[in-house]
């Protein structure tokens, strides 16, 4: 599904939303990855076609559907160099940020320390490293998830200020 914020950048014509999450809810009923769920997407706005997708939460355990805000900003890279960037702070705590022409991962915060489904997020694969104690899996109590079903972020808006960068 496909039922939260889209961003639009003219100079590229791609348009960016997220997918939702896999079902049923029972994480041993569906195996894999489930692609192409819980991912960014940027799409050329005229035929549809996807040119990129990034999959936050492979075989989402915990109803994240990142669905959420997509904000668009110009900034400078580390070696300030200006990229099209795209921010999506994430129901499952992370703060994602992508190069927005091609899905290139340049960081994946956790929110806060809170968050402790996962370890960290590797930017050279773009796999979380789960944590297995806060996992759903039907052999195991997990408890004290963070962040719970209803996300760490959910539907509220953020914004993108270029004159602070922030």
């Amino acid at each position: 599904t496909n039922w939260g914020w889209y961003a639009y950048d003219p100079e590229t014509n791609l348009f960016h939303y997220g997918s939702g999450n896999p079902a049923p809810w029972n994480e041993t009923m569906r195996p894999g990855d489930n692609k192409w769920t819980m991912t960014i997407w940027g799409r050329d706005a005229d035929t549809g076609k996807a040119k990129f997708g990034y999959q936050k939460t492979p075989h989402d355990e915990w109803d994240y559907a990142g669905v959420n805000v997509m904000m668009l900003s110009e900034q400078k890279d580390k070696d300030g160099k200006m990229r099209k960037l795209l921010t999506h702070p994430d129901r499952n705590g992370i703060v994602y940020t992508l190069d927005r022409e091609n899905g290139d991962l340049i960081s994946a915060n956790k929110l806060d320390d809170t968050v402790n489904w996962v370890k960290q997020v590797d930017l050279k694969t773009g796999l979380p490293d789960r944590d297995p104690e806060f996992g759903t899996r039907m052999d195991h109590k997990g408890k004290e998830i963070r962040p719970s079903a209803m996300g760490y972020h959910n539907q509220g808006h953020d914004s993108y200020d270029p004159t602070k960068q922030l």
